[in-house]
């Protein structure tokens, strides 16, 4: 009798193993998932960017025959190279199953800050601007990252110190104003005329922009150059 109560808790205790036997480990599948989605995410970002990949968790109540081919990882519909994302996970061969797994991407990095707060139309300069250290997750409207590039940048609305400068909150410079004075500039290889204009609208470097031509009066059409400058065709 005590040998027939021994084997049965030698059985009982070996019903974990025996259950889990011949099934694919849920580590195993988290791991080949989360190392997927980091190369994928590091290929997406700048190198300069710190990149943490975390697994979510899978239903304790899931077996899945264990992979004899090895696991492969893909990008599943709709997949995101940062904060909450999916990744797929399939077995090919004899033993044929996919799963998805929800994965974190934590992308950390340095972007631009105002060091003060700033009334709107305020013309960035350097020392407006500082580094800090940020999950890009969060920062939903975007960011910027380069001091120079944001230099001479215009605030379209006043902003407070610290706050993390996206694209949608500075504009460049306007380099003609309607009304403002200007100079026609028309350029061949041997001929340069200059004219004075009245520009009708404003303008950033690159815009077209309509100036009436003040010793014509004609109306012609040009593109911002420089403050001031409007370039137009013989």
């Amino acid at each position: 009798m005590l040998l027939c109560r021994r084997a049965v808790l030698l059985l009982l205790s070996l019903l974990p193993a025996i259950a889990h036997a011949g099934y694919e480990p849920h580590q195993t599948i988290l791991h080949t998932a989360t190392q997927y989605m980091l190369a994928q995410a590091q290929d997406a970002h700048d190198e300069a960017w710190e990149i943490t990949v975390r697994p979510g968790r899978l239903d304790s109540r899931l077996r899945l025959r264990a992979c004899e081919q090895g696991l492969e990882a893909f990008l599943a519909p709709g997949s995101r190279m940062l904060g909450s994302s999916t990744v797929g996970v399939r077995c090919n061969g004899p033993v044929n199953w996919t799963l998805y797994v929800p994965v974190e991407i934590v992308v950390l990095g340095e972007v631009l800050v105002l060091t003060q707060s700033l009334p709107r139309g305020t013309m960035l300069q350097l020392s407006h601007l500082r580094l800090e250290r940020h999950d890009l997750s969060q920062l939903t409207r975007g960011y910027l990252t380069d001091k120079q590039a944001t230099e001479h940048m215009v605030l379209r609305r006043a902003l407070q110190v610290g706050t993390v400068l996206a694209p949608s909150m500075v504009e460049p410079p306007r380099l003609v104003q309607r009304g403002q004075r200007v100079i026609l500039l028309a350029e061949t290889d041997n001929v340069s005329v200059r004219m004075e204009g009245e520009a009708l609208n404003h303008g950033v470097r690159g815009d077209r922009v309509r100036v009436r031509n003040l010793s014509s009066l004609r109306i012609v059409e040009g593109v911002v150059l420089s403050y001031g400058v409007v370039g137009v065709s013989l």
